[in-house]
């Protein structure tokens, strides 16, 4: 049998890209492990980085409810993750051959509801919370998180607007603010939702959406409301479906504000179910009563801009062009109104591409321009199909012709998309700056530039 880092290998298993998960053997106290390595002789900074954070975030957690990381050791190239072994196997696997009878959901819940809890008293925001993440063991269905890779100990966070498919987490599970096209921050209600996600699953078999593209599927975790799980199974009790439904809310203010309170209503559901064997409707979320005070993130006072907005947004999907002007004192909430097109552009699968006048660049001609395009190769162009990528190839080279080392010194990411472009003429400087100015002009000249205030 296979060694690693002086344990015996007994079994493998899960094998992911990055990943690979081994039972193992430790013959010093004869104790069974769980070991996690990166599949590949040389992983990458991000995989060893998601290995050490697994082990920094859970190593001082109590909780019976919480897989316990053991140690952190070197192996090769990269890191060997040792976990405690309990004999479990992740509840994905496990739901394929045992479905889970309502009696036996609740408990599950409520264990995965003390689980966040206790996440919650030491501010971490797990961002993975899906079945295949809950370990459970079979014969006593005890329930523990696992896999802290992308954890947070942050209470709250702001992500930045990256392709569907770079996103962190799983994207069938994923939060509306956690795809960074909500303009909201993520804190621990994020994993409320992917819970609601997962119970959801749990209940039908089934994902509340269901489709393989994955720009798609971000547009329905914002904007559509799922099937309610009762419509699907109809064994489904009211009140379960409505604690379901609860907390795969939009925002993060729809739904459950506390895991305690959600837990209340599980034990109360599971309380009724033994009692008189059926579930009664009622209201939930009483005992829902948040520890930390929370300010909703919604701008109030702009409805008048952000409706601007929205209707030139509607009228350059409809095929025009337009440029709106957005100013305003520093701090007064700029950036915030103009994100709230976030939402309409995933429905039109469009890109989000920003830059701002900086005082620290106003010396740079066009850089806010500069800066947006930049951003949008890299986080977006880049990162998609390589028939997608073929295909904007063809259309800048198109559009620049000859004259495609002009833009590639100005924006360098280009080059990445058309290879090495041919020189053009150098022109003096005083030239170059006519140039620039008559640029300026006909830019500001010709595209309409409604001021926004």
């Amino acid at each position: 049998m296979q060694a690693i880092a002086n344990y015996t290998i007994t079994e493998k298993i899960h094998e992911s890209l990055h990943t690979l998960v081994y039972r193992a053997f430790r013959p010093t106290d004869a104790t069974s492990v769980i070991i996690k390595i990166p599949n590949g002789d040389y992983p990458t900074v991000s995989e060893l980085v998601r290995l050490r954070n697994q082990y920094a975030i859970a190593k001082n957690i109590e909780s019976p409810f919480i897989v316990k990381p053991l140690r952190l050791e070197r192996y090769n190239n990269g890191f060997a993750l040792i976990l405690e072994d309990f004999g479990a196997i992740s509840l994905k696997d496990y739901i394929r051959l045992h479905p889970l009878s309502i009696t036996d959901f609740l408990k599950i819940g409520i264990q995965i509801a003390e689980g966040l809890e206790q996440l919650y008293r030491h501010r971490i925001i797990h961002k993975d919370i899906k079945p295949h993440n809950i370990l459970i063991q079979p014969e006593t269905k005890r329930v523990k998180l696992t896999d802290f890779s992308i954890s947070s100990l942050l209470p709250k966070e702001t992500l930045s607007i990256v392709n569907p498919t770079e996103l962190e987490g799983t994207l069938a599970y994923i939060s509306p603010e956690q795809t960074g096209r909500m303009n909201r921050g993520i804190d621990y209600r994020t994993d409320f939702y992917s819970l609601g996600v997962t119970f959801y699953e749990l209940l039908t078999e089934n994902l509340p959406f269901s489709c393989t593209d994955p720009m798609e599927l971000v547009h329905y975790h914002i904007a559509k409301q799922p099937m309610p799980p009762n419509l699907l199974n109809p064994l489904i009790p009211q009140a379960i479906a409505d604690i379901v439904m609860k907390l795969m809310g939009k925002t993060a203010e729809s739904r459950y504000q506390t895991a305690w309170g959600l837990k209340l209503d599980l034990e109360k559901c599971l309380q009724q179910l033994e009692t008189t064997g059926q579930i009664e409707p009622f209201p939930i979320a009483k005992g829902d009563m948040a520890a930390r005070f929370q300010i909703p993130e919604t701008l109030y006072g702009r409805e008048t801009e952000i409706a601007r907005l929205m209707n030139a947004f509607e009228r350059v999907a409809a095929g025009t062009t337009e440029l709106m002007l957005v100013a305003g004192y520093s701090g007064i909430g700029k950036s915030a109104l103009v994100q709230e097109v976030h939402k309409p552009i995933v429905a039109k699968r469009g890109y989000f591409i920003s830059g701002k006048c900086d005082r620290v660049k106003r010396n740079v001609p066009f850089a806010p321009f500069i800066k947006a395009f930049r951003d949008v190769i890299r986080h977006h162009i880049l990162t998609e199909s390589k028939q997608a990528i073929a295909n904007w190839k063809e259309k800048l080279a198109a559009a620049l012709g000859n004259q495609g080392q002009a833009i590639v010194d100005v924006i360098p990411e280009v080059e990445w998309l058309l290879g090495k472009q041919p020189p053009v003429p150098k022109l003096p400087p005083p030239k170059r700056k006519i140039d620039l100015i008559w640029c300026c002009k006909n830019l500001f000249e010709f595209l309409p530039a409604p001021n926004i205030r």
